[in-house]
């Protein structure tokens, strides 16, 4: 039987970290499929995401979302969920989502065929700016980033910032990648199981997004308590929300107006914060070229 129990959980863990194994995250997004045409009227809008915490902890606030889009659009709404950042900026690439909502490293790395523009910026406690933890277990002996050479290392997502580049950034000025400095690498593809992974010791250290880390204190403060943070790494723009150039100017105005007033609503406001979001502010792109410019150096020394 103990055999047995054994078995199971290894199967259990070979299910969660499924496709976590070396990954790719620079895509050509300039390659696409045409999306059919029809006019605006004919076609529901369609606004894509893809979750940064597991998907039973995501999808319902971004459900909730698209409901209050359609009542303000008096139009259909639809909502695609995408597993990873490259998956959304491929499927916003081919013009297939008018709406996105672009993680801070998937919008810097875009260089797709559909133009895209800047329609709102995510505010959370008063700030539209987030940090990189590093953590590791709270019983781990690792006191600092250097003790995590050739040690395993969970990421989030190739295109994560905080999940990823973060790291990739802070390497970059020693000319090494994550490939040469740890031991090994995996995905998790969500933050909350990095410090899951973290936490049981399926990895020495991860590096999150501080905004989720601390939702994880209040709502898992048991998984949180399992963990400690040992580096802070440089600050960076939240993700944004984007919009398909060559929308209506009329529809994009409408956008931004629901966007920014969403807040406002009373009924709206714990589901935003359910998503770790306070309100939705109007963008600066300028926050994000340096980003962009840091990925464009790590490309290169990567090969890509």
């Amino acid at each position: 039987m103990a055999k047995k129990g054994v078995l199971l959980i290894l199967v259990a863990l070979a299910l969660l970290f499924a496709g976590c194994g070396d990954e790719k995250g620079f895509i050509d997004f300039t390659r696409h499929a045409a999306a059919p045409a029809a006019p605006a009227a004919e076609r529901p809008l369609v606004i894509a995401f893809a979750p940064v915490m597991s998907p039973e902890e995501t999808r319902r606030p971004y459900e909730r979302m698209t409901a209050y889009l359609a009542e303000k659009l008096g139009r259909p709404v639809t909502m695609v969920q995408k597993r990873g950042a490259a998956e959304l900026d491929r499927l916003v690439a081919a013009g297939e989502a008018d709406v996105a909502f672009l993680s801070t490293g998937a919008y810097t790395a875009y260089r797709g065929h559909e133009p895209i523009e800047l329609l709102a910026m995510v505010e959370t406690k008063g700030t539209i700016l987030y940090r990189t933890f590093v953590i590791v277990a709270a019983d781990s002996e690792i006191e600092d980033f250097a003790s995590l050479k050739g040690r395993v290392f969970a990421f989030v997502d190739p295109l994560s910032h905080s999940g990823r580049l973060a790291v990739d950034y802070r390497l970059l000025e020693e000319g090494l990648t994550p490939e040469q400095y740890f031991g090994r690498i995996f995905y998790t593809h969500h933050h909350d199981k990095s410090i899951w992974a973290v936490a049981n010791h399926l990895a020495d250290g991860a590096s999150i997004d501080n905004q989720i880390y601390e939702h994880i204190e209040q709502t898992n403060p048991q998984l949180a308590a399992k963990v400690r943070i040992i580096d802070e790494l440089a600050v960076a723009p939240t993700g944004p929300v984007v919009v398909r150039q060559n929308l209506a100017p009329e529809e994009k105005e409408q956008l931004r107006r629901i966007f920014y007033e969403m807040a406002d609503d009373e009924a709206m406001r714990p589901v935003l914060q359910s998503a770790v979001i306070d309100r939705f502010v109007p963008p600066d792109g300028g926050l994000y070229e340096p980003l962009r410019q840091k990925f464009l150096a790590h490309e290169r020394l990567s090969g890509e």
